[in-house]
């Protein structure tokens, strides 16, 4: 299991970075031929659309995969009331879990899990929740489900974490790779959370500002 904390979104090294809004529009990943969920967190189709640059990485990633494997993308844009709802939801659970914990150490333990929406990468249309699937549209293993919490998984949803199958290391192994390649960058505590042009991508790219503000 791995118990250590990366540098999260609620970090002053992620806050402080600057956004320069880039303008680019949102796609629907579908048009760039890219698996995506039916239906997401709200009605419409607001889950499958991205930002452009996004979008496009997100296409020469797919190519990348071995024939009979392909990406599955479970949410993009996210409507900011939907990441408030998601972010005030688990930072209540936590505070049942921890009586008494002061709030900026809660603020800090709920940013393992939903970005607080003032950085939220995928308010910005900057980011994906995706997995991997076969030629029949199964999913394979990657060690949890999509949007498994710390406390729920053990701390298995973190990327690096030990308490997996060898297949599901292997599968995120294969997914770092196409993704890493295509220019995403993985938030180490969701293994299923890439994005690109998102302060996080800034800060692990050492780029001087991020491309996309709020959508």
């Amino acid at each position: 299991m791995t118990t250590s904390l990366p540098v999260l979104l609620s970090d002053e090294l992620i806050t402080r970075i600057p956004v320069v809004e880039s303008g680019e529009t949102l796609v629907d990943l579908r048009e760039r031929g890219i698996a995506c969920a039916r239906t997401g967190p709200t009605p419409g189709t607001a889950h499958r659309r991205v930002r452009a640059g996004l979008a496009e990485r997100l296409a020469i990633a797919d190519g990348f995969l071995p024939a009979g494997t392909r990406l599955y993308v479970a949410e993009g844009l996210r409507p900011s009331r939907v990441q408030q709802e998601i972010y005030d939801g688990y930072r209540a659970e936590l505070e049942r879990l921890h009586p008494g914990i002061a709030p900026e150490d809660v603020h800090v333990l709920a940013s393992r899990f939903v970005s607080p929406i003032e950085v939220a990468p995928h308010v910005a249309g900057g980011a994906v929740d995706l997995t991997l699937i076969d030629a029949e549209g199964k999913q394979l293993d990657l060690g949890t489900e999509i949007d498994a919490t710390p406390e729920q998984s053990d701390g298995a949803c973190f990327f690096a974490a030990t308490n997996v199958s060898r297949e599901a290391r292997q599968n995120r192994s294969l997914l770092a790779d196409v993704l890493t390649a295509a220019g995403l960058v993985n938030y180490p505590t969701e293994w299923w959370h890439w994005s690109y042009g998102d302060r996080y991508w800034a800060y692990s790219t050492r780029h001087p500002h991020a491309l996309y503000g709020p959508a």
